[in-house]
């Protein structure tokens, strides 16, 4: 007979099924039944008005720009991690996880501290015309922060599993460096890196305590989404806090479920190789 550590599938389903539906399915549960509590028209009047129109396009762009940055970046900062040995090397590793265990509020007055116009980094670009602090760019580098390790924790595992012994196949059939990166290596570090890119867009669509210290905040201009729903929060307005959070909740289950589809595909490409 054959011994689990844990207990049968009956108990051990059961289990997490009641964790899973009370830490997760039930707050969402929750959130969009108030948002259904408003009907149809409220509920499109709140989520379409100009201000919350422009806190989406503010969240929405700085979301992508950062996942851009933090897609080549991360890859890059992956590829350096497994494949080198230099000085410094696991402080470096190490550091790449300081987003995870910093509070966000901490990384957001950091970051103001920096770039600030009165900061180490600030003052320095000031005299360029440059300003970062209370500006769309210091969204984004709000959110390229703390949702760089996402991709880089996701890639780095795979890429330590690829067998050298492939790329120096494709470079001794006369392979360049850039053809076995894009034939080779590519398409195995595609599911991974579908994988980070979608949960660093997702964590920066809900960023919000390293955002408020460095955006400004300023409606119609540099205020994000969930900037928006603390407002209504503390306003009492919980239903249209709910409403605003539940488009926020759809973007992000779209976007993942776009990306696992993204996902199979190219694990059935890789299988195929």
């Amino acid at each position: 007979m054959r011994h689990r550590p844990l207990p049968g599938l009956p108990l051990s389903l059961g289990v997490t099924l009641f964790y899973t539906s009370l830490i997760i399915a039930l707050p969402i549960l929750a959130l969009v039944f108030k948002a259904a509590s408003l009907g149809p028209s409220a509920y499109w009047q709140i989520i379409t008005s100009d201000r919350a129109l422009a806190s989406y396009r503010v969240t929405v762009l700085s979301a992508l720009v950062a996942t851009t940055f933090n897609l080549f970046f991360g890859l890059a900062l992956a590829w350096v991690l497994v494949r080198y040995r230099f000085f410094g090397r696991r402080l470096l590793d190490a550091i790449v996880d300081l987003p995870f265990a910093l509070p966000t509020a901490v990384a957001g007055i950091a970051l103001t501290t920096l770039l600030a116009p009165g900061g180490w980094f600030g003052k320095l670009l000031e005299p360029l015309g440059i300003t970062v602090a209370y500006t769309p760019i210091g969204i984004i580098i709000a959110m390229t922060f703390t949702s760089l390790p996402f991709i880089v924790r996701t890639v780095q595992p795979v890429l330590e599993e690829i067998d050298p012994a492939l790329e120096e196949a494709s470079l001794s059939l006369g392979g360049s460096g850039f053809e076995t990166f894009t034939r080779v290596i590519l398409p195995l570090l595609t599911p991974s890196l579908l994988a980070g890119v979608s949960l660093s867009f997702a964590r920066s669509l809900g960023e919000f305590g390293a955002i408020i210290f460095i955006a400004g905040n300023q409606p119609m201009s540099t205020e994000i989404t969930a900037l928006l729903i603390f407002i209504r929060l503390e306003e009492y307005d919980y239903q249209a806090a709910a409403a605003i959070a539940s488009v926020l909740l759809i973007t992000a289950f779209v976007m993942l479920a776009f990306t696992n589809l993204l996902q199979r595909r190219a694990l059935r490409y890789t299988e195929k190789g």
